[in-house]
């Protein structure tokens, strides 16, 4: 039989708990309903024990899924343990067990709270592994009774590893075995069938006891999939809980289909299915296990553990190329043109060549894949630029085992000056400075650095290939209120005009409506637009008259800088309208016109700011930002999210014609806030392995991801588009605190002949709550901003001003270095999602029917009495106590 072992070495830095500033702590451990402890190390905050408790694993394939309690108490009335106080827990997923003693080691975790207001310090050694063969008799320490685990299950006390992986499931009363969710953690409800055997047995078995136990259902709520409900109907006059299935015999796969719902109980005697049609397994979540260390709980020495945790640890082999000096001349003419080629394997990167220079500076880095090393040397060649053959100047060899490793937070690696050698390995002239190091991606050298997954890119184009972060412009709304104009003065003197005003701000444009024959106009129109930090534009205001169809000449205009317009915080008072003077549009005009002429016309406006809004970018049903203009008037934060862009696979190839397959880059936006990763060259499988975080505001927000093909790496023209792939939303308030979630994702497309599946994202999200009370509270408030409800902006307006958000963002964003791309920006916002669609369409009709149906159902109904269609329900329904069985109905038939 296998064992666990788990060798408590020693803890430190532990919190006092006794009145003389110290504790007498001891270790217990429950692993599978086996409870072990150490003895007590007494006045000691430092404790070393180094003790070794031994447990048995009934099913070997199952220890992955299982979890390792470690708790450590203060053993406050002797060796007994009766009496303590609580000084710090772990829970190690058994998936983290290495499967012998020779690839384990001691590992360091921080001990974790119990509760809220728990008051923890300190770490705890701990080295785990599993052995094969029986240990000696003295390792062994003394198990819990029998009994104290009878006990706790007769109380109904479960461990929490029963209910870490069926999280959407709601239990009304009962107790269950934790075989029941630790064998088969996603299985279907129908399979429980299986089992109908062994039941029956066990149910044989039972029948002595006289005591009926209660009603056991379960409700199993799937979200948007078809509803499925399970009852259970187990008082059938047999005692205790229902028996539970017997374990798998096969060891369950890593990556498992989830349809939103988790294993239920095991069946009694009868089982009621009630289940409609199930929505297309290609389109369902596929939940995955990667090795990360957020999910395996591992926390040792590597700091990058604890920074990026939700993604797999990629290592790198980073060359930082700064500088040379003293370079020999290699030309007859006395220039030099160096350069300087990194070679590891089949790998090469080149550095510019700079024209006739002997001390050339570079500053670039180059970061080598450690799985894709094929070489034990690193050689870092400096060469001369030449029309045919370029000439070697020097090298420098490195043996990639003694490169060094960084871990970040630790200052950059310093570069050192390496004398250059020829190809002999003998000493020539000139020196280069170099820093060469192992690091993984939290080093800051890896957005920046050349990779070896683009090899093949050219300088020019290496730009449009790495990841960045970008920040949408701050938006506000404009509201300009067009009142009144005075002594307007038309062209032709002999008719009176018929004046409208137009407002331009950027790109947008807003007529009023068209006044009939005055001079002395009053529109009282408001018109709303979207301004957007630095306030560099103006508000032009120009007052036309409409002559004839398509034909009109201006009055008057007035240019009002963005900048000296005021802000209105929520609902107070407006600021107070001013009189504007109407000038010529001609600057000469305009000149002449304040020298000879006394007065102008003038145009009264009432201009401000609305601060209190949320300007929507984005569509109202996904929106991840719900925060008003005003920094005053935001929320306070309540969480940080963290994304983990882990791989993809089965993509489509996007460049079949091209002889390429596909160069794949995923773009995530949570608020203001975009992020982009690297590209990945010529692959259908990418693996990004990048993490980023936001912080939240409101739970109530969607984070939106979409993949997109990349068509700026060979050179092409920037009038060319990067291709959709498919996106992926996930809401908030959905995801359970500190819980990480790996999951696969498929990337649906609409397209014409159809929804199209382009492919699976592998992503890993975690949401941590650092303000409890902000986060309550915020479900007692409404979902945007004051404003909207006080003063609500028509429906009309909300979808041209989104539309001139959005403009303006994606406008903004196409100019950052490298640019985000409109039809990126354009994708993720939804710029189409106002347009008519005929499967929307299809989706609410179906809704509105739904909801009718119950009206439907009466009408029928009604109708089938007045026809006589059932006589029965006729007669019982229209049965008068005045005529006694007489009966009176509508239609053809005369009663008699």
């Amino acid at each position: 039989m296998s064992k666990l072992v788990v060798e408590v070495v020693d803890a430190y830095d532990l919190m006092p708990k006794d009145d003389q500033g110290s504790s007498s702590p001891f270790v217990e451990i429950e692993f599978d309903g086996q409870r072990q402890r150490t003895q007590t190390k007494h006045k000691d905050l430092n404790p070393s024990w180094h003790e070794s408790l031994v447990f048995d694993i009934s099913q070997p394939g199952d220890l992955e899924y299982k979890t390792i309690d470690v708790t450590v108490y203060n053993d406050r009335k002797g060796n007994h343990g009766h009496h303590r106080n609580f000084l710090g827990r772990v829970k190690i997923s058994g998936a983290s067990v290495p499967s012998s003693e020779s690839g384990s080691s001691v590992q360091h975790y921080p001990l974790d709270k119990r509760g809220l207001f728990s008051n923890i310090k300190g770490e705890i050694a701990l080295k785990l592994y599993q052995v094969c063969d029986e240990l000696p008799r003295e390792q062994v320490q003394r198990a819990v009774p029998a009994s104290v685990v009878a006990e706790n299950e007769e109380t109904g006390r479960f461990q929490e590893s029963q209910f870490n992986e069926t999280p959407f499931q709601e239990i009304n009363g009962g107790r269950f075995q934790e075989s029941q969710f630790q064998e088969t953690p996603f299985q279907e409800i129908n399979n429980v069938n299986n089992f109908d055997e062994e039941i029956k047995v066990d149910e044989k078995k039972k029948k002595k006891k006289k005591k009926k136990e209660p009603e056991v259902r379960t409700f199993h709520s799937i979200g948007k999939e078809p509803e499925v409900r399970t009852f259970h109907s187990v008082g059938t006059g047999t005692g205790g809980p229902p028996p539970a299935p017997p374990p798998m015999k096969e060891k369950p796969p890593a990556v498992e289909i989830r349809a939103d719902f988790a294993k239920a109980a095991a069946p009694a005697a009868s089982v009621m299915h009630m289940q409609m049609p199930r929505q297309n397994p290609d389109y369902l979540l596929v939940e995955t296990r990667p090795p990360v260390a957020a999910r395996l709980r591992y926390r040792g020495g590597d700091k990058t553990l604890t920074t990026y945790d939700l993604v797999e640890q990629m290592h790198y082999l980073y060359v930082n190329v700064v500088k040379a000096k003293d370079l020999p001349v290699m030309d007859m003419s006395g220039s030099l043109d160096p350069y300087v080629e990194v070679k590891l394997g089949n790998y090469k990167g080149q550095t510019k060549h700079l024209e006739k220079n002997q001390n050339p500076v570079w500053h670039q880095i180059f970061a080598f894949s450690k799985e894709r090393v094929q070489s034990n040397l690193l050689e870092v060649v400096v060469k001369d630029k030449d029309f045919g053959k370029d000439d070697f100047v020097g090298k420098i060899v490195f043996d990639v085992m003694e490169i060094p490793l960084r871990v970040p937070p630790d200052s950059p690696l310093a570069p050192q000056w390496y004398r250059l050698a020829d190809k002999k390995g003998d000493k020539v002239k000139g020196e280069i400075m170099l820093a060469v190091w192992m690091g993984t991606q939290a080093d800051e050298s890896f957005p920046e650095a050349w990779h070896s997954d683009a090899h093949n890119i050219s300088h020019s184009n290496l730009a449009n290939t790495r990841s960045k972060v970008y920040f949408s412009p701050k938006l506000y709304y404009l509201r300009v209120h067009v009142m009144e104009a005075q002594d307007l003065v038309p062209h032709d003197k002999g008719r009176l005009p018929d004046p409208y005003v137009k407002v331009v701000l950027g790109n947008q444009i807003r007529p009023t409506k068209v006044i009939q024959r005055t001079i002395h106009p009053v529109w009282d129109d408001q018109l709303m637009f979207v301004a957007s930090e630095p306030f560099e534009d103006y508000i032009i205001i120009s007052v036309d008259d409409r002559i004839g169809p398509g034909k009109d000449e201006i009055l008057g205009r007035a240019m009002i800088p963005v900048r000296e317009v005021p802000q209105r915080l929520e609902t107070g008072k407006p600021p107070d309208p001013r009189w504007f003077n109407l000038l010529k549009p001609s600057k000469a005009e305009e000149e002449g016109e304040k020298k000879k002429e006394k007065f102008s016309s003038k145009i009264l406006l009432r201009i401000f700011l609305e601060a209190g809004y949320h300007v929507l970018d984005e569509s109202t049903h996904f929106s991840s930002d719900l925060q008003p203009s005003s920094k005053f008037l935001r929320k306070q934060s309540i969480g940080i999210l963290e994304l983990g862009i882990l791989s993809a696979k089965n993509l489509q190839p996007m460049k079949m014609k091209d002889g390429k397959l596909t160069d794949a880059y995923c773009v995530a936006k949570y608020g203001n806030k975009w992020v982009r990763t690297r590209t990945l060259l010529d692959t259908l499988s990418p693996r990004w392995n990048e993490q980023y975080t936001w912080e939240v505001h409101d739970p109530c927000t969607v984070i939106t991801i979409g993949v997109f093909d990349n068509s700026h790496t060979n050179g092409s023209k920037d009038d060319a588009r990067d291709q959709r792939i498919g996106k992926v939303r996930v809401r908030l308030s959905t995801l359970e605190i500190d819980r990480v979630y790996t999951h696969y994702y498929p990337l649906l497309v609409l397209t014409p002949g159809g929804l199209k599946k382009n492919g699976e994202l592998q992503l890993a999200l975690r949401f941590t709550c650092t303000a409890w009370v902000n986060m309550v509270a915020q479900y007692g408030r409404p979902l945007l901003p004051k404003m909207h409800y006080v003063q609500p902006i028509p429906v009309m307006n909300i979808d041209w001003l989104r539309h001139q958000a959005m403009q303006i963002v994606a406008a903004r964003l196409q100019r950052a270095e490298p640019p985000l791309r409109q039809e990126v920006v354009e994708y993720m916002l939804d710029v189409d999602y106002h347009m008519w669609s005929l499967r929307r369409s299809k989706a609410n009709f179906n809704r509105i029917m739904s909801l009718l149906s119950g009206v439907t159902a009466i009408c029928k109904w009604f109708n089938d009495i007045c026809y006589w269609r059932n006589p029965i329900t006729t007669c019982l329904t229209k049965t008068s106590p005045t005529y006694g069985c007489s009966a009176f109905t509508s239609g053809s038939y005369t009663p008699r």
